[in-house]
């Protein structure tokens, strides 16, 4: 299955709304844009719209219900920070977020401890060779968390 490009976070957005149909999850958006708007724009002179290079930025959180519980930060910069039950992927590429989050909806991420060395690791494979692995910090870990464990 060929990975969809988005080239927006609008285009993103729209991804992930449908996503949140498809599995029955609701969604909330908070949008920002403008050079003096975005979190990684914090240089900017106040009340500046465009970049330098004359493009308009545009930021997105997402906040998904349920369980798990998910947001996305999706970044003018192509690409996003996900977190999912407290645990944070950062730089995800933006053309890989729906994929994320089938995954993680769809069942397919799972927490797997190790002895060595230690601790516990939330593992969301996509479609093809793509793995994301993020260490869970929290030692208690939610619900959805302990239930996704293998061994």
């Amino acid at each position: 299955m060929e990975k969809a490009r988005l080239p927006t976070t609008e285009a993103a957005v729209r991804a992930i709304r449908e996503i949140a149909a498809e599995f029955g999850v609701s969604v909330s958006v908070t949008e920002d844009i403008g050079a003096d708007q975005t979190s990684r724009r914090t240089s900017a002179e106040p009340c500046t719209v465009f970049d330098p290079d004359g493009s308009l930025p545009h930021e997105a959180f997402v906040e998904l219900t349920g369980s798990p519980a998910v947001s996305v930060r999706l970044f003018p910069e192509d690409d996003a920070r996900i977190t999912v039950e407290g645990v944070e992927f950062h730089d995800v590429p933006r053309d890989s977020v729906p994929g994320f989050l089938r995954s993680v909806y769809g069942g397919l991420a799972t927490t797997k401890g190790r002895l060595f060395p230690p601790g516990q690791w939330l593992v969301v494979p996509l479609p093809g060779d793509e793995t994301y692995r993020e260490l869970i910090l929290d030692p208690n870990l939610s619900p959805w968390l302990a239930r996704s464990t293998r061994r």
